[in-house]
């Protein structure tokens, strides 16, 4: 603001009279004392700022002044999501800083889950020293991970691989806690999973029983030595007198002492490979669900030791609509304990410095567990493409998302879609230039290999 007057006195008077009036409407005005001549320069319509004197405004004072229309996303040390639909700015976000950092990316077949997936993991590599960790029902990371150098590792009934299913790292409750209760209940989701419809209450007190007499002397050392393993669990459960016990090593014969058997004796794959994949392609039916609960376990100790030695790790599990299928999240389905487990890690890897990704498109199904629906209400961070009709409502309910923002995932081309970082909703658009080499890695469109 500029004024004049003929005489000092005046000019003091009105410069008072100035900051009265401006004051009643919250506004501090301040004199340019011996500075009057970079002041006029600066008032003058010669685009030029003469007075270096700045004030920082929050967000909400800024607000009033200027009329924002799009909601941005940037935050320090993060990583590109793409743009913001509505402004064109890039939109970086930082899960780390968020209050836990899980991820959920919901789309439809061919809306960009997977590459966008790839797109995070080699933006990690390459800008960070972080392990990524990979569970890959579908066999879709193959080609990034050997470019990148990383360890794939190939699970199936007739591989040599073998991986323990009873492995435990130490440290694996929380705070010094005895670990056995929850490694009977990562044991007992195993036998669900054999057991199918048939775990009673007496089978269940059976394995908590002979998962304490076959862990004691590991603790007991120290956690040194080798872990037990199925094969030990199932002679410690034949030792049992009830004859349920004999039901159980009975069921358990196939998948401990018959021909699927991989997850019953002692590790024979190194896992520590800073980018490693675990491909469950060919695993078959039934040892599918077996295998993703094994690996995750697998995972969760690799989380435990990284912990130890001051390594942040980030997780993606591919099709984790598996760990809900036919769950509806009481009683004893098929996969309560399942999704039980899962819901532990996605609970405890924050304070494991760990980030655990999930990937679907069946969103339908899983949100008819009531364990899926806690985590998909609890995910700080959310990026969901293009969604189906029955899809789009029921998530629309679950984040108390309008319907204007519904419909940027409505018949969405590949790579546009909602980003949800913390309380905010945005709009992006997400495409990499296809003549490069990372485009050839991520995409799994056919014709594009």
């Amino acid at each position: 603001i500029v004024h004049s007057a003929k005489t000092l006195e005046q000019l003091n008077a009105d410069t008072e009279s100035l900051q009265e009036i401006a004051s009643g409407f919250g506004c501090n005005l301040t004199k340019l004392s011996y500075q009057q001549d970079i002041g006029l320069d600066t008032v003058l319509p010669y685009g030029l700022r003469s007075v270096q004197q700045q004030r920082t405004l929050i967000t909400d004072n800024v607000s009033i002044l200027t009329p924002f229309s799009a909601q941005e996303i940037q935050q320090m040390g993060g990583i590109c999501y793409g743009n913001n639909a509505v402004s064109g700015n890039l939109i970086v976000a930082n899960r780390a800083n968020l209050l836990n950092g899980n991820c959920i990316r919901l789309g439809v077949s061919g809306a960009g889950k997977s590459f966008s997936v790839k797109q995070e993991i080699a933006y990690v590599l390459l800008s960070t020293h972080d392990d990524v960790l990979v569970l890959d029902p579908e066999g879709e990371f193959t080609p990034m991970v050997g470019a990148f150098g990383g360890s794939m590792i190939d699970i199936s009934g007739s591989s040599a691989v073998r991986i323990n299913a009873l492995d435990m790292e130490k440290g694996y409750a929380d705070d010094g806690k005895d670990p056995l209760p929850d490694k009977s209940e990562f044991v007992l989701s195993l036998f669900e999973q054999i057991m199918q419809d048939d775990l009673k209450a007496q089978h269940r007190s059976i394995i908590d029983r002979c998962v304490q007499a076959v862990y004691r002397p590991y603790i007991a050392s120290g956690y040194k030595g080798n872990a037990p393993t199925l094969t030990d669990l199932q002679a410690e459960i034949k030792k049992q007198p009830e004859p349920e016990a004999q039901e159980l090593a009975l069921a358990a014969e196939l998948f401990i002492s018959g021909s699927l058997s991989i997850f019953a004796q002692k590790t024979n794959v190194a896992q520590n490979n800073r980018l490693t994949s675990y491909n469950i392609l060919d695993l078959g039916e039934q040892l599918l669900p077996m295998g993703m609960l094994v690996i995750l376990e697998s995972i969760y100790n690799r989380v435990i030791q990284n912990r130890r030695e001051g390594k942040y790790t980030h997780v993606y599990i591919d099709e984790i609509y598996l760990f809900f299928a036919n769950g509806s999240g009481s009683g004893h389905s098929i996969t309560n304990y399942s999704s039980e487990f899962l819901y532990k890690c996605w609970k405890r890897f924050r304070k494991y410095g760990a980030t655990l990704t999930g990937i679907t498109q069946n969103v339908e199904e899983c949100l008819l567990s009531n364990t899926a629906r806690m985590m998909f209400a609890n995910s700080e961070f959310l990026l969901m493409l293009n969604q189906a009709t029955t899809d789009r409502e029921q998530l629309a309910r679950l984040l108390g998302a309008s319907d204007t923002q519904m419909s940027y995932v409505d018949n969405a081309p590949a790579g546009h879609g909602l980003i949800k970082v913390g309380g905010a909703i945005v709009p992006f658009a997400n495409e990499l230039p296809k003549n490069t080499e990372l485009y050839r890695l991520m995409s799994t469109k056919p014709g594009e290999d």
